[in-house]
């Protein structure tokens, strides 16, 4: 370790990480102000003055041994032989037994101080760096902290504990495991979970030729077949920045909070403490999409909601029957169809995904004119839907810099074709931070969406439907996007190209009907993805007249 030309700011997180303190913790071992320790963290190349730079010497001086080995290894400076030796001293070189949650069993995988152990410290060493440096994850478990009526510091000792305990290799195994329950068999066991279902509303089902596919997707007959153009008129969803009543955790729901956090950070997977909107209600009357949403932050929804999905494929791929009193969190968020529907007295977060269909000439190679349909595969990064087929783009509905104007449905849309078919990175806040005024200003739009702008009716952009995803209580806005000028495909076809939260994008003609029957029964699905592509196939051929040959397409409630 060589500290000869004294600390940085970088360095001196490293020492916070070996340390496992929060920023509190660091501050008052230092006998400094938080505001200092923050400071490091935005400054990695700044060096502290004379005075702090002999405080933190000190701090190295009496740290434990184990400490300053991980503070080897956090500052790269370690050899291999290191790394091997801080493995050993966390298992004592004897033989440990990692127990990991899934469902309500335990998988137990077994180490040993001479079993991979330069990738697991690496590993290990790169989760705790995020866990004391990444200011998502530290945002995530003040949160915890707080719900869960705990001792500031708290969460972030639980959740270094638990990533001690975790294997990323078990982990892909377990998302394997996870990856062998379809959409069929969520939709399934979620119909038996919610078989006590109002008159006025049911699961959406659709027929596609000879073929049936239900969803989870709860919705009635008032938010099907809408066809309300998303522009100024007609897209009022109304936001307000009223602040939310604060929900608590008990002592299970905080423990699965804190799994969910040393998991993302084992698998290294994105979670930004971006702003979301809450759906508070909605209305379609007069041909418009209406309502009111309030707000929240992607973290009190990704440690909550959003792992409904997980205990219940869990559950199925143990074998074990879901339904009421067998999955404690669903239980605990979302027992039955009237707390679904009661928007506005739960956590209802959410987002938009549409059909896309780009207007094609004829071609000698291809054939005649049709429109080119995309549907994406999930990147394995994604918080939401990952490994699934949905249709693109895809986005959480939540604000960029305008809490109110950004409350339109089609402004989601309009700014997740610019990350996800356009390659717009630097309005992706899952990536960085947000700092333009206006991303979505004419003069920093992408070639391809300046142009579809540029004139009215180039873009033809409607919401298909609305309903709620059982899986997570989710609310979703399925759309069809429709590009009718074939001078974009000539011009800007060979620009589009899905981003990082798409392994693969995949290409059909809305004339062939077989391989989109296909494409249909494919189990892959999501299942707000499926509601989307069926609702979007089913405006389609009212709108396409020879450019689209599909089966009749018909819903049902059920």
């Amino acid at each position: 370790m060589d500290l000869t030309s004294g600390w940085t700011g970088e360095t001196a997180c490293a020492l916070q990480a070996a340390l496992r303190l929060s920023n509190e913790g660091f501050a008052e071992h230092l006998g400094i102000g938080v505001r200092t320790v923050a400071g490091w963290h935005q400054k990695p190349d700044l060096r502290p003055k004379s005075e702090m730079q002999q405080l933190l010497d000190t701090a190295l001086e009496q740290a434990s041994a184990q400490a300053k080995d991980r503070f080897a290894a956090l500052t790269a400076n370690s050899t291999e032989q290191d790394v091997r030796n801080e493995l050993s001293g966390s298992v004592s070189g004897l033989v440990f037994q990692v127990g990991q949650h899934v469902g309500d069993t335990h998988v137990h995988q077994h180490f040993s101080s001479d079993t991979g152990s330069a990738e697991r410290v690496s590993a290990v060493t790169e989760a705790e760096r995020r866990l004391s440096a990444d200011p998502n994850i530290g945002a995530a478990l003040d949160w915890v902290d707080n719900r869960a009526g705990w001792e500031p510091g708290t969460a972030r000792r639980k959740t270094a504990a638990r990533l001690a305990e975790l294997d990323a290799s078990s982990l892909q195994d377990r998302g394997k495991r996870r990856g062998r329950v379809n959409q069929r068999d969520i939709a399934h066991a979620l119909a038996e979970y919610y078989r006590d279902r109002p008159d006025t509303h049911g699961l959406y089902s659709a027929r596609y030729g000879d073929h049936e596919s239900a969803t989870s997707i709860l919705t009635s007959s008032d938010w099907l077949d809408l066809n309300a153009p998303l522009i100024a008129s007609h897209d009022r969803l109304r936001a307000s920045t009223a602040a939310d009543a604060e929900l608590s955790l008990d002592e299970e729901a905080a423990s699965r909070a804190i799994d969910r956090l040393a998991e993302t950070l084992t698998l290294g997977i994105r979670m930004v403490d971006m702003p979301l909107y809450r759906l508070l209600g909605v209305d379609f009357e007069g041909g418009r999409v209406g309502g009111s949403l309030g707000m929240t932050r992607f973290v009190e929804y990704a440690l909550t909601m959003d792992l409904l999905e997980a205990e219940l494929v869990d559950a199925l791929t143990s074998g074990q029957v879901p339904e009421p009193g067998a999955l404690s969190l669903r239980d605990r968020h979302l027992p039955d169809v009237a707390s679904v529907l009661d928007m506005s007295g739960r956590l209802c977060s959410g987002g938009t995904l549409a059909l896309c269909a780009f207007a094609r000439p004829a071609s000698p190679l291809r054939g005649e004119a049709d429109y080119l349909l995309l549907v994406q595969e999930r990147s394995g990064h994604v918080v939401n839907a990952s490994r699934r087929l949905a249709v693109t783009p895809k986005g959480f509905h939540q604000p960029l810099t305008d809490v109110r104007a950004d409350a339109q449905v089609g402004a989601t849309l309009r700014r997740e074709m610019e990350e996800e078919l356009f390659g717009r990175d630097e309005i992706d806040n899952t990536v960085g931070d947000q700092r333009k005024a206006d991303p979505m200003h004419p003069s920093r739009l992408s070639e391809p969406m300046r142009w579809l702008l540029d004139e009215p009716g180039r873009l033809r952009t409607e919401c298909t439907g609305f309903g709620l995803n059982l899986v997570s209580g989710n609310f979703e806005f399925a759309g069809l996007i429709v590009v009718e000028d074939e001078e974009f495909w000539n011009r800007f076809g060979g620009q589009i190209e899905a981003n990082w939260e798409t392994a693969n994008l995949r290409q059909y003609s809305s004339l062939d009907g077989e391989a989109l029957a296909d494409l249909v029964r494919d189990v892959a699905w999501s299942n707000e993805g499926l509601f989307a592509l069926l609702q979007g196939l089913r405006r389609l051929a009212n709108l396409g007249g020879e450019r689209v040959d599909l089966p009749e397409i018909g819903w049902e409630l059920r």
